[in-house]
Parts: C-alpha cells; sequence; structure tokens
C-alpha cells in the first residue's frame, strides 16, 4: 500500500519562509507585496485557484486583488488592463487565470506581461531563460512537481519519468525541471502510442492531461511515485487525472486531489511573488 502524500505539511515549510520574508521586509520599512490577478469568464479550475490565491495571500500580508471580466471582454480591454499594471510600480506580480475563454488569443496577451511580474512565467522572456537554464521565473505547477517528488525523498537522479501532457504550463517545463534534475524524461500526450506500456517503465509518473480517473493501476509500475496535477471540475468537486484508490495500492506515493500539487502550486506562486517584490522594492 502506498503512502498519500499529504501536500498541507509540504507547503507548510515553504509559508512559514515567506511569512519571515515578508515580516522582515515590512519591519524594515518596506511595502508589503503586491499581486494583480486578472481573471475572464468562470471556469471552474481558476475560480477554485483564484480563491486558494487569495485566501493564502491573506494569511500572508500579501495585497491581492482579481479583476474578475466577463468572458465575452474583448483582447484589447485586457492587454489595457495588464499594461496598467506593468507601469505601476507599487504591483510586484500579475496573473492572468488560464484557460482563457476560446475567442482571446492566449499567447499575445501573456507576452505583454512585464517579464518581471510575470510571476507565472508565461513569457518568451521567462521562457527562454528558463530552458536556457538562465535566472527566471518558473511555471508555478512544475514547480510544485519538482518539490513534492523531492519531499518523498526520492533521489529523482538516473530515474525514468514520464510525463503525460505537454502544456506550454505544466507539461513541458516539469519534464524541464526533471532533466535538470538528472532524470531521464519521456513526455507523452493524446497521440502516443502504447502510452500504458511506456508508463509501466516509469519510476515517476507526472500525469497533467486533463482527464479526470485516466491513470489507473494498469499503467502503474510497482513502487512508483505518481504525482497528479489533473484539476477538472465535475459536479462542483476538482477532480485528478489520476484514479487515486486504483493506484495507491500499486504506487510507493500519490498525489491527492484536492490537497497535493494544487497546494504547491499556489504556494510556489506566492513564492515567486515575493521573489518580484524584494527585487522591486529592495
Amino acid at each position: 500500500m502506498g503512502i498519500k502524500v499529504n501536500g498541507k505539511i509540504i507547503v507548510e515549510k515553504y509559508r512559514n519562509e515567506i511569512k519571515s520574508i515578508i515580516n522582515e521586509g515590512v519591519s524594515n520599512g518596506y511595502r508589503v507585496p503586491s499581486i494583480k490577478t486578472i481573471l475572464v469568464g468562470e471556469d471552474g479550475g481558476s475560480l477554485s485557484y483564484v480563491r486558494s490565491q487569495n485566501n493564502l495571500c491573506n494569511k500572508l500580508g500579501i495585497s491581492y486583488d482579481c479583476i474578475s471580466l466577463d468572458k465575452d471582454t474583448n483582447q484589447k480591454d485586457i492587454i489595457d488592463i495588464i499594461e496598467k499594471f506593468n507601469e505601476d510600480n507599487s504591483v510586484d506580480g500579475i496573473i492572468i487565470q488560464l484557460p482563457l475563454p476560446k475567442n482571446l488569443n492566449e499567447k499575445e496577451i501573456t507576452s505583454k506581461i512585464s517579464y518581471n511580474k510575470d510571476i507565472d512565467g508565461l513569457t518568451d522572456v521567462n521562457m527562454g531563460r528558463f530552458y536556457k537554464g538562465e535566472k527566471s521565473y518558473i511555471p508555478c505547477t512544475a514547480l510544485g512537481v519538482i518539490e513534492m517528488i523531492k519531499n518523498t525523498g526520492c533521489v529523482i537522479k538516473g530515474k525514468h519519468a514520464v510525463v503525460i501532457g505537454r502544456s506550454n504550463i505544466v507539461g513541458k517545463p516539469a519534464a524541464q525541471l526533471l532533466l535538470n534534475e538528472d532524470a531521464t524524461v519521456t513526455i507523452c500526450h493524446s497521440k502516443t502510442l502504447n502510452l500504458k506500456g511506456i508508463c509501466k517503465t516509469a519510476d515517476i509518473i507526472v500525469a497533467a492531461i486533463g482527464k479526470p480517473g485516466f491513470v489507473t493501476s494498469d499503467f502503474i509500475k510497482e513502487g512508483a511515485i505518481v504525482i497528479d496535477v489533473g484539476t477538472t471540475m465535475i459536479n462542483g468537486k476538482i477532480s485528478g487525472d489520476v484514479n487515486f484508490c486504483d493506484v495507491i495500492g500499486h504506487a510507493s506515493y500519490v498525489t491527492p486531489v484536492p490537497g497535493g500539487t494544487g497546494l504547491m502550486t499556489t504556494t510556489m506562486l506566492i513564492k515567486n511573488a515575493c521573489s518580484a517584490w524584494r527585487d522591486n522594492v529592495y
């Protein structure tokens, strides 16, 4: 029987570190960090993410504002808001909640964020620096994935890791971070042949495909670590990509949904925001 990874325990360490950084800055006369997030429409996963961002910022003493826009808001109006925040020196981090409605050009909108306020790591500048191994803001979910694997005590070096999903905000950066840790990485996706067979060879599986309950026990090598990044809203509840009850009997560690990578994602986002704040005000 595998171990359920307790995200609440893991994030507490990081949140205490963030709180200490903020307290030190404020005691030295600096203002508190400030984050602006833009939510377009009512995507269930995004609404949940915004709530968790707001709750965590309140706990840590960070100024947080969510600008909620109708799903029919035009592209220019969104870009105008971003550019206003870019020019506002009191704003440290800007977040665009993804996915955006299909009528909007996601790449163009995210590219308008100033790279030094891009705490989600979505701009071309941050992505380019990341893949070149330079200092950058890295997509928060991918950062959270690596931290959760490390917190199991697993030595990533030399392991075979399979990432199911190839998105720019999870799959690709998670694969790169695993490469940075000297894992041998396979990226799988909807067109992959023999997906189950490939997964059965993995020491580490990162499921980020957006299909609830997709990964079952017949994907799992005995003793593998399984990280579930899925956040699909079904009947008002968030569901992961992994059938937890089925997989837990074969894996060594499995992250739950909720209570797993979602907590880490929010925490890494705020960690990035604190880095942006220190660069901005110190």
